[in-house]
Protein backbone atom coordinates (compact mmCIF):
# COMPACT_ATOMS: atom_id res chain seq x y z
CA UNK A 1 0.00 0.00 0.00
CA UNK A 2 2.91 2.47 1.07
CA UNK A 3 4.68 2.15 -2.08
CA UNK A 4 1.34 1.98 -4.82
CA UNK A 5 0.05 5.09 -3.01
CA UNK A 6 3.47 7.40 -2.85
CA UNK A 7 3.44 6.06 -6.42
CA UNK A 8 -0.17 7.35 -6.95
CA UNK A 9 0.63 10.86 -4.99
CA UNK A 10 3.23 11.78 -7.46
CA UNK A 11 0.99 10.97 -10.03
CA UNK A 12 -1.85 13.47 -8.44
CA UNK A 13 0.95 15.98 -8.25
CA UNK A 14 2.13 15.19 -11.73
CA UNK A 15 -1.36 16.29 -12.66
CA UNK A 16 -1.52 18.98 -10.45
CA UNK A 17 2.09 20.59 -12.12
CA UNK A 18 0.01 20.24 -15.41
CA UNK A 19 -2.80 22.02 -14.21
CA UNK A 20 -1.18 24.86 -12.73
CA UNK A 21 0.59 25.67 -16.10
CA UNK A 22 -2.61 25.50 -17.78
CA UNK A 23 -4.09 27.94 -15.37
CA UNK A 24 -0.94 30.70 -15.50
CA UNK A 25 -0.01 29.60 -11.72
CA UNK A 26 -1.71 29.37 -8.38
CA UNK A 27 -4.44 32.40 -7.36
CA UNK A 28 -5.10 33.73 -3.82
CA UNK A 29 -8.45 34.30 -2.87
CA UNK A 30 -7.10 37.99 -2.02
CA UNK A 31 -6.68 38.96 -5.15
CA UNK A 32 -9.81 37.36 -6.59
CA UNK A 33 -13.08 38.67 -7.65
CA UNK A 34 -16.34 36.91 -9.10
CA UNK A 35 -15.58 37.86 -12.43
CA UNK A 36 -12.26 36.18 -12.55
CA UNK A 37 -9.69 37.92 -13.87
CA UNK A 38 -7.68 39.19 -17.00
CA UNK A 39 -7.87 36.88 -20.30
CA UNK A 40 -9.55 34.32 -17.76
CA UNK A 41 -13.11 33.33 -15.82
CA UNK A 42 -14.42 31.53 -13.28
CA UNK A 43 -15.97 27.90 -14.79
CA UNK A 44 -19.06 27.20 -13.06
CA UNK A 45 -18.24 24.21 -11.39
CA UNK A 46 -15.18 22.81 -10.34
CA UNK A 47 -12.85 21.06 -7.49
CA UNK A 48 -10.44 23.46 -5.48
CA UNK A 49 -7.22 22.45 -4.10
CA UNK A 50 -5.65 24.82 -1.52
CA UNK A 51 -1.98 24.90 -0.69
CA UNK A 52 -0.43 27.00 2.59
CA UNK A 53 2.46 29.46 2.48
CA UNK A 54 5.68 26.70 4.64
CA UNK A 55 3.51 23.38 3.87
CA UNK A 56 5.57 21.51 1.41
CA UNK A 57 5.98 18.19 0.08
CA UNK A 58 8.66 15.49 1.44
CA UNK A 59 10.88 16.78 -1.31
CA UNK A 60 10.93 20.01 0.54
CA UNK A 61 10.19 22.24 -2.71
CA UNK A 62 6.74 20.93 -3.86
CA UNK A 63 3.99 22.60 -1.85
CA UNK A 64 1.55 19.88 -0.75
CA UNK A 65 -2.14 20.40 -0.61
CA UNK A 66 -3.85 21.54 2.73
CA UNK A 67 -7.21 20.97 1.57
CA UNK A 68 -9.62 19.89 -1.29
CA UNK A 69 -13.15 21.04 -1.99
CA UNK A 70 -15.84 21.42 -4.34
CA UNK A 71 -19.61 22.37 -5.09
CA UNK A 72 -23.07 21.18 -6.12
CA UNK A 73 -22.66 17.53 -5.14
CA UNK A 74 -25.72 16.92 -3.62
CA UNK A 75 -28.98 16.86 -5.83
CA UNK A 76 -30.58 20.11 -6.65
CA UNK A 77 -27.75 22.45 -5.82
CA UNK A 78 -27.04 25.43 -8.06
CA UNK A 79 -24.29 26.92 -6.02
CA UNK A 80 -21.70 28.03 -8.38
CA UNK A 81 -17.59 27.34 -8.05
CA UNK A 82 -17.40 30.98 -6.89
CA UNK A 83 -20.08 31.32 -4.47
CA UNK A 84 -18.41 28.69 -2.46
CA UNK A 85 -14.92 30.03 -2.75
CA UNK A 86 -16.56 33.54 -2.21
CA UNK A 87 -17.42 32.15 1.14
CA UNK A 88 -14.22 30.54 2.16
CA UNK A 89 -13.05 34.35 1.38
CA UNK A 90 -15.51 36.21 3.58
CA UNK A 91 -17.21 39.40 3.30
CA UNK A 92 -14.69 42.43 1.58
CA UNK A 93 -18.18 45.59 1.92
CA UNK A 94 -20.65 46.25 4.42
CA UNK A 95 -20.69 45.64 8.22
CA UNK A 96 -18.20 42.97 8.85
CA UNK A 97 -15.87 43.53 6.36
CA UNK A 98 -12.84 42.00 6.50
CA UNK A 99 -14.65 39.03 8.35
CA UNK A 100 -16.87 36.77 6.80
CA UNK A 101 -19.47 33.92 8.35
CA UNK A 102 -18.01 30.28 9.51
CA UNK A 103 -21.72 28.78 9.52
CA UNK A 104 -21.42 29.12 5.80
CA UNK A 105 -17.91 27.55 5.43
CA UNK A 106 -16.50 24.72 7.26
CA UNK A 107 -13.14 25.53 5.98
CA UNK A 108 -13.72 29.14 7.77
CA UNK A 109 -15.24 26.92 10.89
CA UNK A 110 -11.58 24.54 11.20
CA UNK A 111 -9.69 27.60 10.88
CA UNK A 112 -11.19 29.26 13.48
CA UNK A 113 -10.57 26.43 16.05
CA UNK A 114 -7.09 25.98 15.09
CA UNK A 115 -6.71 30.12 15.48
CA UNK A 116 -8.65 30.02 18.71
CA UNK A 117 -6.41 26.89 19.97
CA UNK A 118 -3.82 29.26 19.30
CA UNK A 119 -4.61 32.50 20.17
CA UNK A 120 -6.11 35.39 23.05
CA UNK A 121 -9.84 35.60 22.60
CA UNK A 122 -12.79 36.19 25.06
CA UNK A 123 -14.49 33.61 26.28
CA UNK A 124 -17.97 34.16 24.64
CA UNK A 125 -16.27 33.84 21.21
CA UNK A 126 -14.92 30.38 22.52
CA UNK A 127 -18.37 29.24 23.69
CA UNK A 128 -20.08 30.26 20.37
CA UNK A 129 -17.53 29.47 17.41
CA UNK A 130 -19.44 26.70 15.44
CA UNK A 131 -22.65 26.68 17.45
CA UNK A 132 -25.91 26.78 15.34
CA UNK A 133 -26.39 27.37 11.87
CA UNK A 134 -27.30 30.90 12.03
CA UNK A 135 -26.16 33.74 14.86
CA UNK A 136 -27.82 37.17 16.21
CA UNK A 137 -25.98 40.45 16.10
CA UNK A 138 -24.45 40.44 19.33
CA UNK A 139 -22.73 37.34 18.49
CA UNK A 140 -21.28 38.26 14.95
CA UNK A 141 -20.10 41.82 16.63
CA UNK A 142 -18.46 39.48 19.39
CA UNK A 143 -17.17 37.29 16.83
CA UNK A 144 -15.85 39.59 13.94
CA UNK A 145 -12.13 40.01 15.20
CA UNK A 146 -11.60 36.38 14.77
CA UNK A 147 -13.86 35.83 11.13
CA UNK A 148 -11.18 38.69 10.33
CA UNK A 149 -8.37 36.66 11.40
CA UNK A 150 -9.63 33.84 9.44
CA UNK A 151 -9.83 35.69 6.43
CA UNK A 152 -6.61 36.90 6.28
CA UNK A 153 -5.53 33.48 6.81
CA UNK A 154 -7.47 31.69 4.35
CA UNK A 155 -6.88 34.65 1.49
CA UNK A 156 -2.87 34.44 1.93
CA UNK A 157 -3.39 30.78 0.94
CA UNK A 158 -2.52 29.76 -2.87
CA UNK A 159 -4.76 27.43 -4.52
CA UNK A 160 -5.36 25.74 -7.88
CA UNK A 161 -9.37 24.77 -9.43
CA UNK A 162 -10.24 22.61 -12.43
CA UNK A 163 -12.88 22.66 -14.28
CA UNK A 164 -15.71 19.92 -13.90
CA UNK A 165 -18.93 20.38 -14.89
CA UNK A 166 -21.77 17.87 -14.97
CA UNK A 167 -25.00 17.46 -12.52
CA UNK A 168 -25.60 17.80 -9.06
CA UNK A 169 -24.99 14.28 -7.44
CA UNK A 170 -22.72 12.42 -4.98
CA UNK A 171 -22.19 10.31 -8.13
CA UNK A 172 -20.86 13.31 -9.79
CA UNK A 173 -17.43 13.37 -11.18
CA UNK A 174 -16.19 16.79 -8.74
CA UNK A 175 -17.91 14.24 -5.96
CA UNK A 176 -15.25 11.32 -7.54
CA UNK A 177 -12.41 13.30 -7.81
CA UNK A 178 -12.92 15.27 -3.90
CA UNK A 179 -13.48 12.59 -1.92
CA UNK A 180 -10.45 10.35 -3.77
CA UNK A 181 -8.74 13.15 -3.69
CA UNK A 182 -8.54 13.68 0.13
CA UNK A 183 -8.92 10.06 0.65
CA UNK A 184 -5.62 9.60 -1.25
CA UNK A 185 -4.16 13.05 0.61
CA UNK A 186 -5.00 11.78 4.05
CA UNK A 187 -2.00 10.62 6.12
CA UNK A 188 -5.14 9.48 9.49
CA UNK A 189 -4.30 5.71 10.15
CA UNK A 190 -1.19 5.20 7.88
CA UNK A 191 2.25 5.33 7.89
CA UNK A 192 2.59 9.11 6.94
CA UNK A 193 3.91 10.75 3.40
CA UNK A 194 4.25 14.64 3.13
CA UNK A 195 3.27 15.14 6.79
CA UNK A 196 2.65 18.35 7.37
CA UNK A 197 4.95 20.66 8.76
CA UNK A 198 5.59 21.29 12.71
CA UNK A 199 4.44 24.62 12.57
CA UNK A 200 1.13 23.90 10.37
CA UNK A 201 -1.87 25.72 12.39
CA UNK A 202 -3.55 22.37 11.30
CA UNK A 203 -2.16 20.57 14.10
CA UNK A 204 -3.97 22.83 16.67
CA UNK A 205 -7.53 22.04 15.22
CA UNK A 206 -10.12 21.13 17.09
CA UNK A 207 -11.32 17.79 14.81
CA UNK A 208 -8.50 14.83 15.73
CA UNK A 209 -9.64 14.57 11.92
CA UNK A 210 -7.69 17.60 10.59
CA UNK A 211 -4.72 16.89 13.01
CA UNK A 212 -4.44 13.37 12.22
CA UNK A 213 -4.45 13.88 8.45
CA UNK A 214 -2.62 17.00 7.58
CA UNK A 215 -5.80 18.07 5.91
CA UNK A 216 -8.68 20.53 5.94
CA UNK A 217 -10.96 18.05 5.76
CA UNK A 218 -12.81 16.00 7.78
CA UNK A 219 -15.16 13.94 5.05
CA UNK A 220 -13.32 11.16 3.50
CA UNK A 221 -9.84 11.19 5.49
CA UNK A 222 -10.63 7.59 6.51
CA UNK A 223 -11.50 6.24 3.04
CA UNK A 224 -9.95 3.80 0.98
CA UNK A 225 -9.09 5.72 -2.61
CA UNK A 226 -9.45 4.26 -6.15
CA UNK A 227 -6.66 5.57 -7.86
CA UNK A 228 -8.73 5.97 -11.03
CA UNK A 229 -9.19 9.03 -9.77
CA UNK A 230 -6.15 10.56 -11.07
CA UNK A 231 -7.02 10.01 -14.91
CA UNK A 232 -10.20 11.21 -14.43
CA UNK A 233 -9.16 14.41 -12.98
CA UNK A 234 -6.23 14.35 -15.88
CA UNK A 235 -9.14 14.33 -18.42
CA UNK A 236 -10.59 17.20 -16.88
CA UNK A 237 -7.23 19.29 -16.94
CA UNK A 238 -6.52 17.97 -20.31
CA UNK A 239 -10.07 19.62 -21.75
CA UNK A 240 -9.40 23.18 -19.97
Amino acid sequence: MGMSRARDLDRFYEVLARLQSKLGGCRCLGGCGGRGGEGWRWPSQGVYFFFEPGEMREDGRTPRVVRVGTHAVYEGSKTTLWQRLSRHKGHERGKYAGGGNHRGSVFRLHVGTALLATGDYPQEVRSTWGKGASAGPLTRELEHPLECQVSAYIRRMPFLWVAVPGPAGTSSPRSIIESNAVALLSNRHKPPIDPPSPNWLGLYAQRAEIRESGLWNVNYVDQPYDPAFIELLDSFVAAM
